[in-house]
């Protein structure tokens, strides 16, 4: 019987991505949704990479960590948008188990990576504000690569232990998979197994992250609010608030969905609700970022029509 049973399990070589459940003739709208919405995030991401790269005035610290930002967007909204598309185009909605697993480690490792890039950016602003002077040794540039590599660590540390407990599951069978990508609350949910384990994991390893991370946030906020109120005048006051206006509405925005995704132990409960959460944080939250650095920063605003400048007086 035993024999019998691992036979069934290594049997499952694929599974089938449900997606949206929505009538054959509106996949061609949703296809042409999804697909504006991804090449949104490729040229607003690679823009921001592209201009902080070209502008000397931009080679600080700050800039440093959004260029990486916007890296981490464009990577992990492409290890799920260009499978999506696909399967808007096909019948045959299917993933391999080693795509699945592959995708989903990915996936982890840059959301993750994203969330540890985005308190250190909050610590940053909070050495750049509260002590200045002592800003170039705080963030030197051999400071800011440890950080980055840093946050690259976790997030790698947190997908492989996602990874290796979610693909130790077994699935007799079952390979429908209601989602439009592999994700780990919809991989439980299809698992012929106790997953009480699995989901206890996600949800402390989510908790851990999340609190961590927001911990940082808020403290590093904290002390800036604190260090800002002190200044005389409103106009500093103004362009202070400003370089921080941007980072917390990203922060606001991706915390936000990912707490509610993951972070909350009836977070698997409901397909649907997942299915639309998932678009906001893998594609939304993607292609508005980089608006969002780019609309409220004079800095960088000024380096697009300096580099856009250059180019038409180059004609």
């Amino acid at each position: 019987m035993k024999r019998e049973l691992n036979r069934n399990y290594s049997e499952l070589a694929e599974f089938v991505l449900v997606g949206f459940k929505i009538p054959p003739k509106l996949e061609i709208l949703l296809f042409l949704l999804f697909l504006v919405i991804y090449m949104s995030i490729v040229m607003g991401n690679v823009s921001m990479i592209i201009v902080i790269k070209m502008d000397s005035r931009l080679q600080t610290p700050m800039y440093f960590f959004l260029r990486n930002l916007s890296y981490l967007d464009l990577c992990y909204s492409t290890v799920i948008a260009p499978k999506t598309l696909a399967c808007f185009l096909t019948t045959e909605k299917k993933i391999s188990y080693n795509g699945c697993a592959a995708q989903f480690f990915f996936f982890a490792l840059f959301v993750t990576t994203e969330g540890f890039l985005l308190a250190v950016v909050a610590f940053d602003r909070f050495s750049a504000i509260c002590y200045p002077l002592l800003y170039p040794v705080h963030m030197s540039q051999k400071v800011c690569i440890q950080l980055v590599a840093g946050s690259y660590i976790c997030g790698s540390i947190n997908a492989i232990v996602q990874t290796s407990f979610t693909f130790s599951l077994h699935f007799c069978q079952e390979n429908k998979l209601d989602h439009f990508f592999c994700d780990v609350p919809a991989l439980i949910k299809i698992s012929c197994v106790d997953t009480t384990v699995n989901e206890r994991v996600l949800f402390i390893l989510s908790a851990l992250i999340i609190i961590t991370t927001t911990a940082t946030i808020l403290v590093s906020y904290t002390y800036i609010l604190s260090t800002v109120l002190k200044i005389p005048s409103a106009q500093g006051r103004s362009r202070t608030f400003s370089t921080c206006g941007s980072h917390m509405a990203v922060v606001s925005l991706f915390y936000g969905t990912v707490f509610f995704m993951y972070a909350q132990p009836g977070a698997i409960s409901s397909p649907e609700q997942s299915k639309i959460v998932s678009v906001f944080y893998t594609l939304i939250i993607p292609m508005l970022n980089p608006l969002i650095y780019s609309l409220r920063n004079r800095d960088v605003k000024n380096a697009v029509k300096n580099i856009l400048c250059g180019k038409w007086s180059s004609r």
